[in-house]
């Protein structure tokens, strides 16, 4: 999976040996679940180096992936938490709010709102456009015919990532799960008074906990990623909010200026150079 904010929905996965942190685990077990049993049973799974990977943790994962794909439209509104951490090693906490409504496979509108900046992505099937409202700046470039080549274009083209795009890529080739080394099957869990299944995987670099919906609506509902190249683990945390019968229209997509707003080009990134022939 990779998960962009850079906001980074940087490739994830789920952890299971860390879970030998099972201390910290066992210390706010589900409604209803014993502590002891649940200790138990993620200290043996700490233990067992031959098998890190639950079949069923992998499988909830192509569930939700396969659920997400079957949706024609849908609107999502996340609350971010962004740790980043200054040269001293000290922590900060930054939080942000982000709304994203979809019609695939070619509208897309994002909002992302902090108080560092303030981000607003059209996409109406022919063109990009990426505004910021605050010093009234816009720039818009052609794109691809669906939402996932246009993501891809954004990321390796202007070196830009779209808000949720992992929304998009989980149940297909680009998910990343290849990349997974450890998963588990936590437990029952809340999330804000839905019952969700909590995973937790690790692959090269990153540990991350996804939270998935109990039922009919395998939805992602809670996404905790923590960073291990860096010594302070700084975390990146979205909660999810659902609404899966969204009202939209044409306009809903595209971008109107006005006449204080400024037009302005996407810079690209420069194409790696190659060494002269010796």
């Amino acid at each position: 999976m990779r998960h962009h904010y850079r906001v980074s929905l940087a490739r994830t996965t789920l952890i299971v040996a860390a879970v030998a942190a099972a201390g910290a685990l066992a210390a706010r077990p589900a409604k209803g679940q014993n502590p002891d049993t649940l200790a138990a049973r993620l200290k043996a799974q700490a233990a067992d180096t031959t098998d890190k990977i639950d079949p069923d943790a992998m499988d909830a994962l192509n569930k939700m992936g396969a659920y997400l794909r079957s949706l024609k439209a849908f609107q999502v509104t996340a609350e971010v938490t962004d740790e980043e951490v200054l040269p001293d090693g000290q922590k900060l906490q930054f939080g942000s709010l982000a709304e994203l409504i979809a019609e695939k496979p070619n509208h897309l509108r994002v909002d992302l709102n902090s108080d560092r900046k303030h981000r607003v992505f059209f996409f109406d099937g022919k063109t990009f456009t990426l505004y910021a409202p605050r010093p009234r700046f816009y720039a818009t470039v052609d794109a691809p015919a669906t939402i996932a080549e246009m993501a891809n274009q954004l990321e390796s083209k202007y070196g830009i990532d779209l808000p949720f795009v992992d929304l998009f890529r989980w149940g297909t080739p680009e998910s990343g799960a290849e990349d997974i080394k450890d998963a588990a099957d936590i437990g029952a869990s809340q999330v804000d008074g839905v019952t969700c299944e909590h995973f937790a995987f690790r692959q090269a670099g990153l540990d991350w906990e996804i939270w998935i919906q109990q039922g009919d609506f395998p939805l992602p509902r809670k996404i905790v990623l923590t960073t291990l190249t860096d010594d302070a683990r700084p975390q990146h945390v979205s909660r999810y909010t659902w609404n899966l019968a969204p009202s939209m229209n044409a306009a809903t997509f595209a971008f109107a200026p006005t006449k204080d707003d400024k037009k302005i080009t996407l810079a690209e990134l420069r194409a790696p150079t190659t060494a002269a022939k010796k």
